[in-house]
């Protein structure tokens, strides 16, 4: 499938599931801006991903950052509605009990996943072109109890809520909204800030067990499902694609 002349934001592009998108986009042909926070992931995605694309830095926390966001994008696309494509995947997740779960850590858990998709979804959403999506990452964990993940699972239940409430007041626009639903996925942090590396590998090991196909999932193969409900599935709004190897239906162990 060739996206010549399609464009695509990747808001939270510069690694993992985001980055696998955006090189998969490119690939095809299309026009992408990617954004990240930190600087060197930023330098490390622009290296990979080449000079067609634009990485920036935008900390979705800050709606002044995301209004200087729109202003750059209106500047690499176009003014107006010249956006096929609004991926929403930047996110935060920490490993912690309950009963371990600082105020800080709440607070900046529901600051990205929370605020930061909405307002990013707001300030950005008049960007995307009649027929055009916008596509959200939830996750699993908001369908099913992990342990150590409460305030995360609550963050993406949000997510999901917004996804049902965005496609209903977007479809006049003519815009659809859903969310792709990733289990484990095969990252340097496996989506967790702070571990060590032996939590990870512990931590993959259990996803890899956990899940009925064996293994987890490769970025790539997220990516291919944000890619479909971007593009392919035009008839499709207000749903969550869950991307786990049957760890939510299957429950073979």
């Amino acid at each position: 499938m060739s996206y010549t002349n399609k464009t695509a934001i990747v808001v939270g592009g510069s690694h993992g599931i985001g980055l696998a998108t955006a090189q998969l986009l490119l690939d095809q042909g299309a026009k992408v801006l990617v954004t990240g926070r930190s600087p060197d992931p930023i330098r490390s995605a622009q290296a990979q991903l080449g000079p067609a694309a634009k990485v920036v830095a935008c900390d979705i926390t800050s709606v002044s950052a995301i209004s200087a966001l729109f202003d750059t994008a209106s500047s690499f696309f176009g003014t107006g509605r010249t956006i096929d494509l609004l991926f929403i995947n930047a996110g935060y997740a920490a490993l912690e009990p309950f009963a371990g779960v600082s105020e800080a850590s709440f607070r900046r858990t529901f600051d990205t996943n929370v605020f930061g998709a909405f307002f990013t979804a707001q300030k950005l959403a008049p960007m995307v072109r009649p027929g055009g999506a916008i596509v959200f990452t939830t996750s699993v964990a908001n369908q099913m109890g992990i342990p150590g993940m409460s305030v995360y699972a609550a963050s993406k239940a949000a997510v999901h809520s917004f996804v049902q409430t965005l496609a209903a007041e977007l479809v006049g626009a003519q815009v659809r909204v859903n969310a792709v639903s990733p289990g484990f996925v095969k990252t340097p942090t496996m989506g967790v800030v702070g571990a060590s590396k032996e939590e990870l590998v512990e931590f993959e090991g259990q996803g890899a067990k956990g899940t009925p196909m064996g293994r987890i999932a490769d970025p790539a193969e997220v990516a291919k499902a944000v890619v479909f409900l971007g593009f392919e599935a035009t008839f499709t709004t207000g749903e969550q694609v869950v991307v786990d190897g049957g760890l939510t239906t299957l429950r073979l162990h």
